[in-house]
């Protein structure tokens, strides 16, 4: 009974309110007196309780003297407090967006192995139209059941992946040198763009025993960087498949002229 008591309550009657009500279902029609008893509250607050609720329409009073008092039924209760609260949500959901004109979503830190797994693993299963991941073979292990349903429901699924990464569905491009990537930037990288409006990105498994941590957003211009990084990596692994002479030929071994050029002295990213 206290259960119901807090759920009613949660619904916007006070403690009194809900008592009374619940006092009213049991035995109707009833007067203050035995609602009183019934609901073993003061009789001068059931009488107050029961003039709230009858100007609320939960309960009606009859003509009679003395007056005696019944209650709506339960249906018709949750069903008018589902169509004010639906109401409540609709507003708040057009007007609040309007409170700050220049809102911006926030980037969130997520720490930790579990709450990154747990966090990756949701964005995949709420997602709708399109995920675009980069991420290592020893990480896809523990979201590759997520993504395959993810696939299955019809999504877009475009995976770049490391360190002899396998994979038997979506389009898959297989990025070399994972282990220089690694440790030239020390740990293993994750990057998720999700329906352009949802993105990760961050340490998965940095070295040297640090703590995991990732970058979390549904601010929609981090998200479309996050997507355009794994991007031009697709064009380059795709590139490098299908020109491997070529490449080797304008740039050197592992376009060493190219990175000269992009990156000059920095020693920072030169495997890529």
């Amino acid at each position: 009974m206290e259960e119901i008591i807090e759920n009613l309550k949660a619904i916007g009657l006070n403690g009194y309110e809900a008592k009374v009500y619940l006092a009213l279902l049991k035995k109707y029609p009833a007067t203050g007196y035995e609602v009183a008893k019934l609901a073993d509250i003061p009789q001068s607050r059931a009488y107050d309780t029961l003039k709230s609720l009858e100007i609320a329409h939960i309960v009606m009073a009859s003509n009679t003297k003395p007056v005696s008092y019944t209650p709506i039924k339960p249906k018709e209760l949750t069903k008018r407090y589902k169509r004010k609260i639906s109401s409540t949500l609709d507003y708040l959901e057009k007007k609040l967006p309007n409170v700050q004109d220049n809102y911006t979503e926030p980037v969130l830190n997520v720490t930790g192995v579990n709450a990154i797994r747990s966090k990756i693993s949701e964005i995949i299963k709420n997602a709708r139209h399109e995920i675009f991941i980069e991420i290592w073979s020893q990480d896809f292990k523990y979201f590759e059941e997520d993504l395959l349903d993810a696939y299955n429901r019809g999504l877009e699924v475009k995976i770049v992946g490391y360190d002899n990464f396998v994979c038997n569905f979506g389009t898959v491009f297989r990025h070399e040198n994972g282990r220089e990537i690694e440790h030239s930037i020390g740990g293993k990288m994750i990057f998720i763009a999700v329906d352009n409006s949802e993105g990760v990105f961050g340490k998965i498994e940095p070295f040297k025993h640090g703590e995991p941590n990732i970058i979390w957003t549904q601010n929609v211009d981090v998200v479309f960087l996050i997507k355009e990084f794994i991007v031009h990596d697709m064009y380059l692994v795709d590139i490098s498949e299908k020109f491997p002479e070529q490449l080797k030929y304008f740039y050197g071994n592992g376009l060493k002229r190219l990175k000269d050029k992009i990156l000059a002295g920095c020693e920072f990213y030169k495997t890529y």
